[in-house]
């Protein structure tokens, strides 16, 4: 999975199409992303003490990496992050419209 945590998104397909939003979470293994403001679902919570009422929480909930595309952050456009090895055997995500280093 070429997408990581604090990366901007935009979202290509489904109820959210369009909306950009910053990854806060990625699940590597699940192939699944949380983006802020996105795929927002209500969780009912119930009170913790005496007393306190229950009340409806709304969270950012994971969806299909596949649904987002990575945005250039000097070229601003909807990319396929490629890989290059720096000298130092490094791997560095790149641009492949502009080149620039993600």
């Amino acid at each position: 999975m070429k997408i990581k945590k604090g990366d901007t998104v935009k979202i290509t397909s489904g109820n959210d199409k369009g909306k950009t939003g910053k990854v806060i979470r990625a699940f590597g293994n699940a192939g699944k992303i949380v983006v802020e403001g996105v795929n927002i679902r209500k969780k009912h919570v119930r009170p913790k003490r005496q007393g306190q009422k229950g009340e409806i929480v709304r969270i950012p909930a994971p969806f299909l990496v596949s649904r987002a595309m990575l945005l250039c952050p000097k070229c601003g456009k909807l990319i396929r992050p490629g890989m290059i090895l720096h000298e130092d055997s490094v791997k560095v995500r790149i641009c492949k419209k502009c080149s620039a280093e993600i």
